[in-house]
């Protein structure tokens, strides 16, 4: 067991350090400041060699407008950890225990195994001991569905809001198990995440559409507003990991350079999504749309429009036909409202032999407000979602090759992938009316003006996709080209 020592002096402080460590992380949102942070929660792990310290941070970012509150787990060492360079926040001076290496936890396997065994065995972190903010414990919850103990660990790059780490594991008996992944929810939000919630949700139903949930860590830290109260979420989730499979954004963009056919694959797409709407609604439950939530679709797409014309002024010229659309989702019948992905596209989806698709991170969009993410949705968003990728599958073909012939040849790609994935979802939930196209096409156009915000201003070159599909959306009639 580790000692405490308190009353210690630790120079630089453990504020300071992260204060200097925190913006040049890719999860920090809050790009082009100084973070101004302050402790409102966490707790420890013990290390049973009593080597190793473990803490885990949760702070709150005040140079953020909203306040941002951070988890960041971290290991305190008195000597430096072989091979994890990139992962060293810095170095402190301890008054009792000196020089300390201090490392972003993920990437050391002493918070590594506490964390995983935290949740697997339902078990609590030992409390923190800080004069500010709250020193609640976090709580491991399982599933059952596996056990073991990590041998070894890796964490994925690139990820932007959370850091996920692939686990190898041993059976309780030794020998071997299953891998597992868990994620580090980089951000925290009051309230459950519907990534934890959803897929959780699925896997009690049965459902091998997602990959089996294993458990969650979930935890509790002070209002950052100041209000008195404490804040409740889920910091961490354990899940199946799928080694060696692609995402279908990969295997789609194969075949559309090829030319290949992929109407097949995306009408088991359309399957697949229709046979996951129709067991969250049935986990989960539906509720019937109210007027606010067709004039809160209106709002955010008049808002959308507006924005996207700032990017680019030409398409000032549509706002007619933008108001003729809205006026029709107004009129038309909404079905009942229920639970979604949130942020369907052919990135979310892996390529599982024997298995078929497989879909994951039902996080919804990370930087939307937590609020807005759990509430019940229209299917007809994640439809929307994926009829854009299959686009956009299409339009980087078009990007990158020259000759006159391939654009035909990829439009005629892209448009047999959506009428297939289309057809496939309507085998399972029965034929799409009218206003079901309705709806899609303006959820489609929703997001394609999104895009032409994002494109702006990151990658120019790719303009060309979302303006011509807010032209297209614009001027079809009928089902979605």
């Amino acid at each position: 067991m580790a000692t405490i020592h308190e009353g210690a002096s630790i120079v630089p402080s453990k504020l300071e350090l992260l204060t200097r460590w925190m913006p040049d992380q890719r999860w920090y949102a809050g790009k082009g400041h100084t973070p101004q942070l302050e402790r409102v929660g966490g707790f420890r792990f013990e290390d049973p060699e009593g080597e190793v310290g473990v803490e885990i941070h949760l702070v709150a970012d005040r140079a953020a407008s909203p306040v941002v509150v951070y988890q960041v787990p971290v290991t305190y060492r008195g000597a430096p950890l072989a091979g994890a360079e990139q992962a060293l926040v810095g170095t402190t001076e301890h008054s009792v225990l000196g020089r300390r290496w201090v490392y972003d936890g993920p990437h050391d396997p002493v918070y590594v195994a506490a964390l995983v065994d935290t949740i697997l065995t339902g078990g609590r972190s030992d409390e923190a001991r800080a004069s500010r903010g709250s020193n609640a414990a976090a709580l491991g919850s399982p599933t059952g569905l596996t056990a073991g103990t990590v041998t070894s660990s890796t964490v994925l790059t690139g990820e932007q809001s959370n850091t996920s780490i692939i686990c190898r594991m041993a059976a309780p008996g030794g020998g071997p198990a299953e891998p597992l992944i868990v994620k580090v929810f980089r951000i925290l939000q009051d309230g459950d995440n519907p990534d934890v919630v959803v897929q959780s949700a699925l896997t009690a139903a049965g459902s091998d559409r997602v990959p089996a949930t294993f458990g969650h860590l979930s935890g509790a830290w002070d209002d950052p507003s100041g209000s008195g109260s404490e804040h409740h979420g889920h910091l961490a989730f354990a899940q199946e990991f799928i080694p060696g499979v692609e995402d279908a954004w990969r295997v789609a963009l194969v075949a559309a350079a090829a030319g290949s056919d992929f109407a097949a694959r995306a009408r088991d797409l359309g399957v697949v999504t229709a046979e996951i709407h129709a067991s969250l609604a049935a986990a989960l439950g539906r509720e019937e749309a109210t007027t606010e939530a067709r004039e809160a679709l209106v709002g955010s797409m008049r808002e959308r429009y507006a924005a996207a014309v700032a990017s680019v002024p030409e398409l000032g010229a549509h706002g007619d036909e933008v108001e003729l659309l809205l006026a029709e989702v107004r009129s038309a019948a909404w079905p009942p409202l229920q639970r979604i992905h949130g942020d369907f596209h052919l990135g979310q989806v892996l390529d599982v032999p024997e298995r078929g698709w497989v879909a994951l991170d039902f996080e919804g969009e990370p930087l939307r407000p937590l609020a807005e993410r759990v509430r019940p949705d229209l299917v007809h968003r994640d439809i929307a979602g994926m009829l854009r990728s299959f686009d956009y599958a299409a339009g980087s073909v078009r990007l990158t090759d020259e000759t006159p012939s391939d654009d035909a040849t990829a439009n005629a790609w892209a448009a047999a992938c959506r009428r297939a994935f289309l057809d496939g979802y309507g085998s399972i939930a029965g034929e799409l009316g009218t206003d079901d196209h309705r709806l899609i096409r303006v959820l489609e156009l929703d997001k394609a003006l999104y895009e032409v915000v994002y494109e702006a201003r990151n990658r120019p070159a790719w303009l060309p996709i979302p303006v011509e599909a807010v032209r297209r959306l614009l001027s079809e009639k009928g089902p979605p080209r």
